[in-house]
């Protein structure tokens, strides 16, 4: 299986793209070719030493889309809509968002799209058949770059398209001690993403760092 990601030279996309290239293949895309390149090489070399194979290649964002067959959009918010209105060829494929809009104010705030939530302004944006899942929302970003560290977090999934979902969460399972849970439809997915600013509230005003959640 091959998994695109675009966005991957950013923290959350690098951090992703580690975690899963010693599982699946992984293609890292970003705005330019040779930052992802050079990323993939850096991060395959910090892999082998810790004598784990993986499979990383940097690619444009737009190549990223092409050669997979999972699509993550590592993706900050406000860089949404500018990124996906240059990108095409997303028919038929399962296009995972970890995007959470939010803004910091006196505190972090949840400030979704006029759609509800990122998720459904990507299937508006997207093409009819993109069978589009949100997951991984719940992370904490600095988190999957350490790698000496287990992910023990829960992972909520949202997604219409049942089989997409499936496969998804079977993903999520894969990486670490993650583990996924089915949130309900895409329209749910406003309840996941604003989870992440009511953790980064919880983390400043306690003093914790890399906050995550579990269902027991």
């Amino acid at each position: 299986m091959k998994i695109g990601i675009v966005g991957g030279t950013g923290d959350i996309g690098e951090g992703i793209a580690m975690r899963l290239s010693p599982l699946f293949d992984v293609i890292v895309g970003s705005r330019e070719s040779d930052k992802a390149e050079a990323t993939c090489t850096i991060n395959t070399e910090t892999l082998r030493k810790r004598g784990q194979e993986c499979s990383l290649k940097g690619v444009c964002n737009q190549s990223a889309v092409d050669e997979a067959d999972i699509v993550i959009l590592a993706v900050p918010f406000k860089h949404l809509l500018g990124t996906l209105e240059t990108l095409c060829g997303f028919e038929g494929k399962i296009v995972i968002s970890p995007v959470n809009p939010m803004e910091k104010r006196d505190f972090f705030t949840f400030v979704p799209p006029a759609e509800g939530s990122a998720a459904l302004l990507i299937k508006r944006l997207l093409p009819e058949t993109a069978r589009i899942c949100t997951a991984f929302n719940t992370v904490a970003a600095n988190r999957w770059k350490m790698l000496d560290e287990e992910l023990n977090y829960s992972v909520p999934v949202c997604g219409d398209d049942q089989a997409a979902k499936q496969q998804v969460m079977d993903i999520v399972n894969q990486v670490s001690r993650l583990r996924a849970y089915d949130a309900g439809p895409l329209a749910a997915s406003n309840l996941v993403e604003s989870i992440t600013p009511l953790l980064l509230n919880i983390a400043r005003y306690n003093k914790m760092k890399d906050v995550g959640i579990q269902f027991r």
